[in-house]
């Protein structure tokens, strides 16, 4: 477990971290809108930057919808203006009409940029296992209707007739069993695609998201973390060809190739078996094997394999299986397995997250005709990662946090200060988060 940070008792303690600092992180997102080309018509009212800066405001104050957002930014411009860099916030309709038309790829470098600016100020190195990255993938609902849809939608047919409306979201994230952030990678959106007449699939959109992944980080050494329905030959023989580790969920039957294999290896020697009790004290064994066929549809895939189980207090017993490429020991099959059950970080700490602490992931902020839905959804990945990091290493972030309660606390403060103060800056306004101004509320600095 995290150590528990010591109480901030009085202002002036702390400094706000260059770049991983919410001003050094909106900066280089800001620098990256900047790149992404407008294709609207010259003259137009509000510049691309400052609708995508706006939308990354809403979702960073943590606004239940648009039109609240919208209907207090003319309160609180000049807010907007010191701490987002937005000089023209557009109003609901407009900023709706504008990002239907972004490509959400083109917020990729966004992601990307924040993440190779964490690896260089060394934030990554704490995330390390086995020497590499452990990055869970996962997909999720993201909007369903009966009634609104978009040319983006896949449907889902009914029996009596009814057609419901959707768009998923398949996410990816660096997790630690040790560590309590999650660090997301941008997502890969799972829509019918323009001309398909087929619905859109996590099987493929996992295949494009780890191509975007092996383009992006070459140099990042990574072990995926997958369920149960990644574990089938396609998939693997597409992890291998990208150059990824694996730890892959399994559920074979009593009759598979993976358990035939293993109990044959227990008989010859070949399997080992070891029973101890965890770090939790409960009682605990591990059969293991390298080496052996993956199925009978993939016997020339070769994996290693381990069944786990746990005795639990109440006399049941959870089960756990794994593939993995990693070779097995008897010193390390119990880190592959904490390595592999913190893929549910990727749904406790990111998905459950985003839908009940405050981001409202499933709520429609808005589904347009084209992208506007998907782009949302990346924008508020992105407030996400943006407070992941500082809950990282950003020390003010972190005393706001441990100021309030709950994250939904915390964001009603920020809401609050946003709404009632004049804040020339993110160390004013963290400031009120943690220690609360006085009746007399802060005035201008402009003494250079």
């Amino acid at each position: 477990m995290p150590k528990k940070r010591p109480p901030i008792s009085r202002r002036g303690s702390l400094k706000l971290r260059k770049t991983l600092s919410m001003p050094g992180l909106l900066k280089r997102v800001r620098d990256q809108f900047e790149r992404i080309e407008d294709r609207r018509k010259k003259g137009v009212q509000y510049t691309l930057p400052d609708v995508l800066m706006s939308g990354l405001a809403m979702f960073t104050l943590k606004d239940e919808s648009l039109l609240r957002f919208d209907g207090l930014r003319d309160v609180r411009r000049d807010n907007l203006r010191t701490l987002f860099g937005i000089e023209k916030a557009p109003c609901d309709t407009q900023m709706r009409q504008v990002l239907d038309g972004v490509d959400p790829c083109s917020l990729r470098p966004a992601f990307r940029e924040i993440h190779r600016e964490g690896r260089r100020q060394g934030v990554l190195e704490s995330y390390r296992f086995f020497g590499k990255y452990l990055v869970s993938i996962d997909g999720t609902g993201q909007f369903s209707s009966s009634q609104v849809s978009c040319p983006e939608c896949c449907q889902r047919h009914h029996r009596d007739g009814r057609v419901s409306y959707y768009h998923q979201l398949l996410g990816a994230v660096i997790v630690h069993p040790d560590q309590p952030t999650v660090l997301p990678y941008c997502p890969e959106a799972i829509t019918r695609k323009d001309g398909s007449s087929k619905n859109d699939c996590e099987h493929n959109a996992s295949r494009r998201l780890l191509s975007a992944l092996a383009r992006e980080f070459p140099r990042l050494e990574m072990i995926i973390l997958q369920d149960a329905l990644a574990c089938n030959g396609p998939h693997i023989q597409a992890l291998q060809a990208q150059g990824f580790s694996f730890i892959i969920s399994a559920k074979p039957k009593p009759n598979s190739l993976l358990l035939k294999q293993l109990l044959a290896g227990l008989e010859a020697g070949d399997t080992r078996e070891i029973e101890t009790v965890n770090a939790k004290g409960f009682k605990c064994g591990y059969r293991y094997a390298n080496g052996l066929s993956l199925n009978s549809s993939h016997p020339h895939i070769q994996v290693n394999f381990i069944d786990y189980w746990e005795e639990r207090p109440d006399g049941s017993q959870w089960i756990y299986a794994c593939v993995t490429d990693l070779p097995l020991t008897a010193d390390n099959v119990a880190d592959v397995v904490r390595a592999g059950r913190s893929r549910w970080k990727v749904e406790n700490e990111t998905f459950n997250t985003l839908k009940n602490q405050g981001y409202n992931l499933e709520h429609n902020y808005g589904h347009g005709k084209q992208h506007l839905s998907t782009v949302f959804a990346y924008l508020m990945m992105l407030a996400f990662l943006l407070d992941q990091v500082q809950e990282a290493c950003c020390r003010y972030f972190q005393a706001a946090r441990d100021r309030h309660h709950s994250r939904k606390a915390l964001w009603d403060a920020m809401r609050s200060w946003f709404h009632t103060l004049i804040l020339p800056d993110w160390e004013t306004f963290f400031s009120a988060l943690i220690w609360e101004p006085t009746k007399q509320v802060p005035v201008w600095n402009d003494s250079g």
